[in-house]
Parts: structure tokens; C-alpha cells; sequence
């Protein structure tokens, strides 16, 4: 998957998460689940690919993971739950296939909404 995208990792469910940015999903996952990728994740076991939306250019991408960044841990909660509530891994570490993500399905049925307007908003609830 070759497109700007912003990342949620965590450890288990509800534990430490990791927000990130790539051009290549399917690459910089398997290198989190191989451990390839020294720091944070290595360090604490980071590689449960959660929650992921595409963006259109990495300008974009990274203003939203710079906001994520800042959101409290409930509202990452809430992020992740709206859009994967059984917190499953959508990448698969057998395959290294990556789950077409319902952030991917919600866009494309409705018209893209401005993602990086309101710096400090909790996502909305379902």
C-alpha cells in the first residue's frame, strides 16, 4: 500500500499505543513485527496495527498524526473503537496482507471531510 497513512500500533488492548506515519503500510508493518525498527515500539512491543486511514498527500498525513499525537488517551479510545472494536490486528503476519480498514470503507461512502481542521477535538461518537 503506497499511500501517505497515519498508524495506530498498541501492545494489547487498551495498553501503550504508538501513532505513526509511512508511505508503505505493508513495509513498515512487517518491519515492526519483525522488530527491525529500533525505539519505542521495539522496546515495549508495539506492533498491533489497529487502527490506519490513507491520506492524499504526506502534508496531510502527517498534520493528522501530529494531532493524534496530542489527543488524550480516551480519545484514542474512542477513535479505535469506532472503527475496530474487537481491537484485532488488521495486519496479517502470515500473509502481510493488510485489512481493507473501515476508516478506508467510511470514506469512500461519504464525502472526505477535513481532517486536520480542529487541533484539540475528540473523535466523534458513534
Amino acid at each position: 500500500m503506497k499511500r501517505p497513512c497515519v498508524y495506530i500500533l498498541v501492545n494489547r488492548p487498551h495498553g501503550t499505543f504508538y501513532v505513526g506515519v509511512t508511505g508503505d503500510l505493508h513495509t513498515r508493518m512487517a518491519e515492526h513485527d519483525q522488530g527491525l525498527i529500533d525505539g519505542f515500539t521495539k522496546r515495549y512491543g508495539i506492533k498491533t496495527l489497529v487502527y490506519y486511514e490513507l491520506h492524499e498527500t504526506f502534508d496531510a498525513a502527517i498534520k493528522r498524526e501530529k494531532l493524534l499525537k496530542r489527543w488524550n488517551r480516551v480519545w484514542k479510545i474512542r477513535l479505535i473503537e469506532n472503527m475496530n472494536p474487537e481491537w484485532r490486528n488488521l495486519y496479517d503476519t502470515g500473509t502481510g496482507e493488510i485489512a481493507f480498514g473501515p476508516a478506508d470503507v467510511e470514506r469512500l461512502s461519504s464525502e472526505p471531510e477535513p481532517l486536520c481542521d480542529m487541533p484539540r477535538s475528540p473523535p466523534a461518537r458513534g
